[in-house]
């Protein structure tokens, strides 16, 4: 602990000694190789979440509905296990969760690289063929379901937890820039990825892309685990807080737990309504105590319980859209005749925007605070999603796609800006032994939003009615940014005067 104490010092600048300064360069190559492990594991995620809409629209011609459906799945299948995600990763030790995290991950997407591949070489199975035709789709959307699932036991350990634990005891900005990088890297891999795989598909064939896939995450598994394992090895207050966490888990006796839910139980109904006669609570604390006793729905209590609530609803219902260069928008736009190299470019630059955001977050953050910057950025995304709104209504049908394209990769200045403002509060306000928890909660939230955003895309599956999708993004959109609005005057008792958006200057004088 003395050892790790110097280095933090080190780092603020208290000591240049020669000793410190290698303990500096040290740890400073341990954060390198976090983040270039994230970066690996973010990369062959991002390959298939920008190309499995392609893959789906090609199997199946001019129909959303095997896009649709994928999404479906894999939304569903966040919004049921991502609870139990979240109590996996804090019950199991973090080198547990890396070995799953990444084994999970990388053979999901091989066994889906090679699927896609055989349904796209054997396109003729949905006619002559269609028992092992829906064989191979179900297997494909299962493989990627799970390998979205692990995604986000990786998402939670690095984002959720060693980031924090790392930053502890540090100044408030080494948190904030540590968010910043580590979105940065997921939105490179998000502006880079899909541009490599837009070209091997344009330029190749689709089938090229697949087994791109699959060989990347054969090769890319054995170096992402050396490189996150020497960061656990080489940083001792993630052992020890690893050795904490395994304490508190194991003096956890049933009867604790039991008593922990009635307690949860108790918060809960309390905020329900504490004016409510006793017999009602009584009725409705056994109601709940029934309902606590369902797998993990004491993890849906803990959630509730937090003073952050609304801001992850908030963000949550921002998953209920179509306008994020997904499977749905994607498959539009093939449909539209985008060539997928040009999807490619533009959904590279959407994220290039969102490169921007990180680094304007930390600038924002500085001035005029968490709270402040998450109600700046999400209107500012519901400002430029106007374009996409307002591309309904065009006739010309490229330029409608241009419009669509160009008002999603705009909104991406303030949709990332938002999200790491809500995550940074949850950071601050979440208590540790919460944290997992309420990371788990969170993505199940939100994945649930996206889920019925992919129901309404099997209810509308015409790629000619994609207009209305987009209304009902827009909407959705209203309501985040009114729910967040809520929160701030809630919070701050204040309302928002839009007249501010033009003094930056005079915000920045000010400090909360």
């Amino acid at each position: 602990m003395a050892e790790e104490n110097e280095v933090r010092e080190s780092l603020l600048g208290h000591d240049d000694s020669p000793h410190q300064v290698a303990h500096n360069n040290d740890f400073s190559s341990l954060i390198v190789r976090l983040y270039f492990g994230h970066f690996l594991a973010r990369w062959g995620a991002r390959m298939w979440e920008f190309s499995v809409g392609l893959y789906m629209i090609n199997v199946w011609p001019d129909s959303l509905l095997l896009a649709a459906v994928y999404g479906v799945v894999e939304a569903a299948s966040t919004a049921i296990f991502g609870p139990i995600v979240g109590k996996l990763v804090d019950r199991l030790t973090y080198v547990q969760v890396l070995r799953l995290w990444l084994l999970a991950q990388n053979l999901s997407f091989i066994v889906a690289g090679v699927t896609v591949t055989w349904l796209l070489v054997y396109s003729g199975l949905r006619i002559s063929g269609f028992a092992v035709f829906a064989s191979l789709v179900v297997l494909t959307n299962v493989s990627g379901a799970i390998g979205v699932l692990s995604t986000l036991a990786g998402t939670i350990l690095v984002e959720r937890e060693w980031v924090i634990v790392i930053s502890n005891g540090e100044p408030p900005e080494v948190l904030t820039n540590m968010n910043s990088v580590i979105r940065r890297i997921d939105l490179s891999c998000k502006l880079f990825a899909p541009v490599a795989s837009g070209f091997i598909i344009s330029f190749v064939s689709l089938e090229a892309s697949a087994v791109a896939l699959a060989l990347w995450n054969v090769i890319s598994v054995w170096l992402q685990y050396w490189l996150l394992k020497s960061v656990y090895d080489g940083i001792p207050a993630l052992g020890e807080n690893n050795e904490r966490r395994k304490a508190r888990f194991e003096q956890r006796a049933p009867v604790e737990t039991s008593s922990s839910i009635s307690t949860d139980t108790d918060i809960l109904l309390s905020r329900v309504g504490s004016s409510s006669a006793m017999e009602e609570r009584n009725w409705k604390r056994k109601v709940v105590e029934r309902l606590s006793q369902v797998a993990f729905f004491d993890a849906w209590i803990v959630y509730l319980q937090q003073d952050v609530v609304l801001p992850g609803v908030a963000l949550s219902l921002l998953y209920f859209t179509v306008l994020s260069f997904g499977t749905l928008m994607t498959a539009t736009l093939e449909w539209k005749g985008i060539p997928a190299y040009v999807i490619g470019i533009v959904r590279g630059i959407s994220a290039m925007v969102g490169i921007a955001a990180t680094l304007l977050y930390p600038l924002l953050h500085s001035c005029i605070s968490t709270l402040r910057t998450g109600l700046w950025s999400i209107w500012i995304q519901w400002s430029f999603l106007l374009v996409c709104f307002a591309s309904v209504w065009i006739q010309n049908s490229d330029i409608s796609a241009w419009m669509l394209m160009g008002g999603v990769a705009a909104s991406r200045l303030g949709l990332w800006m938002f999200d790491l403002s809500v995550m940074q509060q949850m950071q601050d306000q979440v208590p540790p032994s919460d944290r997992c928890i309420v990371g788990g909660v969170q993505n199940s939230l939100q994945s649930i939003l996206h889920l019925l955003s992919y129901v309404m895309g099997i209810i509308i599956s015409n790629p000619k009615d994609f207009g209305k999708l987009t209304i009902l993004s827009m909407l959705f959109t209203t309501l985040a940014a009114v729910l967040y609005s809520f929160y701030i005057y809630r919070v701050r008792k204040h309302l928002f005067h839009f007249e501010k958006l033009f003094l930056i200057t005079h915000w920045c004088t000010r400090r909360y």
